[in-house]
This record gives structure tokens, C-alpha cells and sequence, in this order.
């Protein structure tokens, strides 16, 4: 019987809460009415925190920790396994194409040309130099190249060997770390920065082979875990900088260092702790995290176009509370109706399994799709 990883389901609701209350900041920000509070708000949100870039980077942590586990013993485990994850992404993210369409001229005054929505709806408009209709979009292209990495390792038979990760993190991170003193170049640095997030969901499966299938030991998560945080550190501070401070961004190196660094301590407590985790109550946000992730943007467009953010911390909170509920509720709807049946459905296109396939032992067998 196949088990969910309660507590990765409860990683994945921290984490998108963690979006949302970013954006919930820096709308409050946009009104300029926070007066005293003003550096309350940009303290947690752009100066020492970055809520958003924590609950992405803990996205990536997860999957890491799932993804390259999530091949099936099938006959076309490679077919079955693009299959599984393009009816997991599309399907909802079309929806809010479409969302986007109809929504964002009204509440935001934003038009999108043909060639801009056709491109997103591929989901490889970033790799072509198409904006995005929403600025979130970013990680799923970073989701795509771990995807197209795991294929590529699963295929030349590299992703189940024991030091394949551990290779992938050491390596990266060193190297970017090193080249990072000596490189001033912002293009360079940003790929350093796709680098990095990338290596964020290796070390997600360093700690899976660790603490579940029990190939790697904590020393090796100790030694990746240095590496990470040395490139985090680099990275973030050469990019994002660390001298005066641009009260008009909310990327700062100080934010993004501890949120990297942040977001993996979060992560490696959870996985050590395990499915006896307090936070159990946020796995039900965690299993319709994709649809909070998607569709909380609309939701906030609306209730600002309608009733705007407020102006006292009593308005603040009811507008908070009024956006995290409405999202909820929303994607809660769309998780039933278009990510369940669209899922059900592309099991329909799954091969049979492989002749005399062994059974796996129960611990490995748990996962959280």
C-alpha cells in the first residue's frame, strides 16, 4: 500500500503560504501607507527575508526530493514518466493562461499580443526570450530543466547511482562559488543563479537518499550542505549586492542568502523529524499547492482592484485574511476539478509494468506525487 509523505505535503504548504504572504507585503508596500511600519514590512520582505524566494527554493528542495524517485517500473518508464508530469503541470497552468487573459487587462491594465499567450502556453517562453505572461512562471521553467536532467541521467542509467547527486552538488557548487569571486558579469551570475536553484533540488534527492533510501549517510548531506550554502552566499551577495540598500527592490543580498540558506534548514528539520511533524495541518495546502501557486495571483488582482490593500494594520489583516481564504477556497475548486481529473486521466496512458518487477520495501515505497 502506497503511503504519502505527510510532511512533504506539509513542506509544500509552508512554502507556497510563503509566496503569498510576500506578495501580500509588497502589495501593502505599493500603497504607500505604512508609514511607521514601512521598514517593518521591507525588513521582512526585501532587506534581511524574502519570503517568496524561501517558499520557491523550498518547492525545489521538494522536488528534488520526489522527482527523480518518480519513475515508474514500467515498460516506457521515460514515456510514462513525461506523461505523468505534463498532465500535472499543463492542465492547471493553461487555466491560468486563461485567467491571466481575461483578468489582468481589468485589474491591471495588462495586454498580452498572440505570439506572448501561444508562446506561454508551451511553457518554454522564458528559453526563447518571450516574457511571461505572470512573472511566477519563472520556476516552472526551472522545474522543466530538472526534468529534462533527470530524463537525461535516468536514460545514460546515472540518476539511481549513489554519488551521482552528491557528484552534481559538490561540483556545481564549488565551481560556481570560486568563479562567482572572479566573475562580474550579470548574465553570467544570473546562470549561476539557475545553477544554484537547480543544485537546490539535487541536494533535495542527496537528503532523499539519505534519510529514506538509505544509500548515503549524513556525512555526505553534511558535505553538500556546506557546498550549497558557500554557493548560496556567493551567488546571492555578488547578484543581489550588499552594500546600499534599493528600497524599490525586494531582492537584496541579505534577503536572498537567508533564504536559500533558510529554506534548507526548514527542509532538512522536516525530513529528519519526519511524517511525526506538528505542521501536519498545512498538508491540505500542500496538495493544492500547484492551483495556491497558480491562481492566488488573480484572487489578490481582484480584491486590490475592488477594495484595495488598506491603509491601517486592521485593514491589512482583514485584507491578508481575505486573500489567503478567497485563494484557498479557489484553488481548492480547481484542484478538484482540473488537476484530480486531468491526473486520473493520464494514468490512462500508462504502460504495463515490467515483467517480474520486485516489490519495493515499504519505507522507499511512500511518496508524495
Amino acid at each position: 500500500m502506497r503511503t504519502r509523505l505527510e510532511f512533504i505535503d506539509s513542506l509544500r504548504g509552508i512554502a507556497v503560504v510563503a509566496v503569498l504572504i510576500q506578495h501580500l507585503l509588497e502589495q501593502i508596500i505599493f500603497t504607500q501607507t505604512t508609514g511607521p511600519y514601512y521598514w517593518g514590512f521591507q525588513g521582512a520582505s526585501g532587506y534581511y527575508f524574502n519570503f517568496g524566494r524561501f517558499g520557491v527554493v523550498l518547492f525545489f528542495f521538494v522536488s528534488g526530493f520526489v522527482i527523480p524517485n518518480s519513475f515508474p517500473n514500467s515498460s516506457a518508464p521515460i514515456r510514462d514518466f513525461v506523461t505523468s508530469r505534463f498532465f500535472r503541470l499543463y492542465p492547471a497552468y493553461w487555466l491560468s493562461i486563461l485567467l491571466a487573459v481575461i483578468i489582468l487587462p481589468l485589474t491591471d491594465a495588462k495586454v498580452f499580443s498572440l505570439p506572448q499567450i501561444g508562446a506561454n502556453l508551451t511553457m518554454l517562453q522564458m528559453f526563447v526570450g518571450v516574457p511571461n505572461v505572470r512573472i511566477a512562471y519563472w520556476t516552472l521553467a526551472i522545474e522543466l530543466i530538472f526534468y529534462a536532467s533527470c530524463v537525461c541521467l535516468f536514460a545514460a542509467g546515472f540518476l539511481k547511482r549513489r554519488m551521482t547527486a552528491v557528484g552534481i552538488v559538490l561540483g556545481v557548487s564549488i565551481l560556481c562559488a570560486v568563479a562567482s569571486i572572479f566573475i562580474g558579469n550579470r548574465m553570467v551570475l544570473r546562470l549561476m543563479e539557475v545553477a544554484l536553484n537547480l543544485t537546490a533540488m539535487f541536494l533535495g534527492k542527496v537528503l532523499r537518499d539519505a534519510v529514506i533510501e538509505k544509500r548515503l549517510n549524513w556525512g555526505h548531506v553534511a558535505l553538500c550542505s556546506v557546498a550549497y550554502v558557500a554557493f548560496a552566499l556567493s551567488v546571492s551577495f555578488r547578484l543581489y549586492g550588499g552594500g546600499t540598500y534599493d528600497e524599490k527592490t525586494f531582492f537584496y543580498g541579505y534577503s536572498m542568502a537567508s533564504s536559500y540558506v533558510g529554506a534548507w534548514v526548514v527542509f532538512i528539520a522536516f525530513c529528519a523529524i519526519g511524517n511525526s511533524s506538528p505542521w501536519r495541518a498545512s498538508a491540505f495546502i500542500g496538495r493544492i499547492s500547484y492551483s495556491v501557486y497558480l491562481m492566488h495571483a488573480y484572487v489578490l488582482s481582484v480584491i486590490v482592484y475592488l477594495f484595495g490593500a488598506g491603509s491601517t494594520p486592521l485593514q491589512w489583516l482583514l485584507f491578508a485574511a481575505s486573500v489567503t481564504g478567497i485563494s484557498i477556497l479557489v484553488s481548492w475548486f480547481t484542484f478538484e476539478f482540473v488537476e484530480k481529473p486531468t491526473l486520473a486521466f493520464g494514468h490512462r496512458f500508462r504502460s504495463g509494468s515490467r515483467p517480474g518487477a520486485q516489490i519495493v520495501p515499504p519505507l522507499q515505497n511512500r511518496v508524495a506525487e
